[in-house]
């Protein structure tokens, strides 16, 4: 199967680097240090290749080196389906993220169409104990990875709905200045939820077909309240007749906004919100490799892992475990983790990097396993 990896990743005055060059090949790659030595940034960087805000949903400015802040840049050489491309991404003096492939200034879809990068970080631990925006977004992340203009609809529909939002908040009565929004609505919004079912298609098919050892878990789309309208016209119509209580709350209360993710450990039958702490890790995990499988069948490659103090929260056996399933997929996973010994499993399946800090300044040399 085709590869998708960097054989080359550099940054200048980004975050705790300020200046930093790793030249790699398609193996998972192992990152150790202190925390606090800089390790993260080097995965937040990574997922700067994918469209969106990066792993840490930073605005640009925040990934300046303090204190000098004088802009970031972070280029990478992608190998994508046979192809090499030259990626440059940067910001000058906290403007928006600029993005060039193969010397040619492009936008975050064109990231999608040639790269697939998906990340799991410790953030997301409490995913299902916590509020329904942090599943969505779980879930519009692994969407985008399949529908790279997932995220051009997303966005045009927050837009629609802001503006909507201000005329209920401004208890603004005639319904001209509700149609045009709403119709943008309607479209954005049938075409989110239509992209989300889809992705939780290809989850279930990626986790029926595959043995693992970790906990498959049966997903569902649900709403606050009702059903999601299936056709623009349906939802025009939704919206339309929301406009009252809409008025009386000041806010938008039918449509994708309002949707979110239920999960079941599904061997036990019990709801992922009720599950063990460690329950819960694995469902994700899982989640994540099946999302890796799916797309390396639908995309031609496996995705780029960003698995973030992974091995620190998994016993011996599953983290062996964890490490033959990435190497299985032959994805190029970037893991984190305080100390070598966290990566013994790996052996010289991986490539190895350690991450040290010195006067605020992060320092990058070959790792090795003790």
């Amino acid at each position: 199967m085709p590869g998708l990896y960097l054989s080359r990743l550099t940054l200048s005055h980004y975050r705790s680097h300020k200046g930093a060059a790793l030249a790699l090949d398609a193996r998972p790659v192992a990152i150790y240090g202190p925390n606090g030595a800089g390790k993260t940034n080097l995965l937040e960087a990574v997922s700067l290749f994918s469209p969106g805000r990066g792993l840490r949903r930073a605005a640009a400015q925040e990934m300046a080196r303090r204190p000098e802040k004088l802009g970031w840049k972070v280029t990478g050489h992608l190998h994508s389906l046979h192809q090499v491309h030259e990626v440059e991404i940067w910001s000058e003096e906290g403007q928006p993220r600029q993005v060039k492939i193969d010397g040619k200034a492009a936008s975050q879809v064109a990231l999608g169409r040639i790269a697939r990068v998906l990340w799991l970080i410790p953030s997301m631990d409490r995913l299902w104990i916590e509020g329904a925006e942090g599943r969505r977004r779980f879930l519009d992340r692994m969407t985008m990875s399949f529908e790279p203009t997932h995220a051009d609809v997303s966005v045009a529909y927050e837009k629609a709905m802001r503006e909507r939002n201000r005329l209920l908040k401004d208890q603004v009565r005639d319904g001209h200045w509700y149609v045009a929004l709403e119709r943008q609505m309607a479209e954005a919004g049938v075409a989110i939820h239509r992209n989300r079912q889809t992705a939780l298609e290809e989850l279930r098919a990626a986790q029926e077909a595959a043995e693992t050892v970790f906990p498959t878990a049966e997903l569902e789309l649900t709403m606050s309240e009702g059903e999601m309208p299936e056709t623009e016209a349906d939802f025009r119509e939704a919206l339309h007749e929301s406009r009252f209580r809409d008025l009386a709350a000041g806010r938008t209360l039918v449509g994708p906004h309002r949707a979110d993710l239920y999960g079941v450990f599904a061997a036990k039958g019990v709801p992922a919100r009720d599950c063990s702490t460690g329950e819960q890790k694995a469902l994700l995990i899982s989640l994540i490799l099946a999302n890796g499988r799916a797309l390396a069948r639908e995309f031609g490659a496996p995705p780029i892992l960003l698995l973030d103090e992974v091995a620190a929260h998994l016993d011996a056996g599953r983290r062996a475990a964890l490490y033959d399933e990435v190497c299985a997929l032959g994805a190029q996973a970037w893991m984190t983790g305080t100390g070598a010994e966290l990566f013994e499993e790996l052996g010289e399946r991986a490539q190895l990097i350690e991450v040290t800090e010195d006067e605020n300044i992060s320092q990058i040399s070959a790792g090795r396993i003790p």
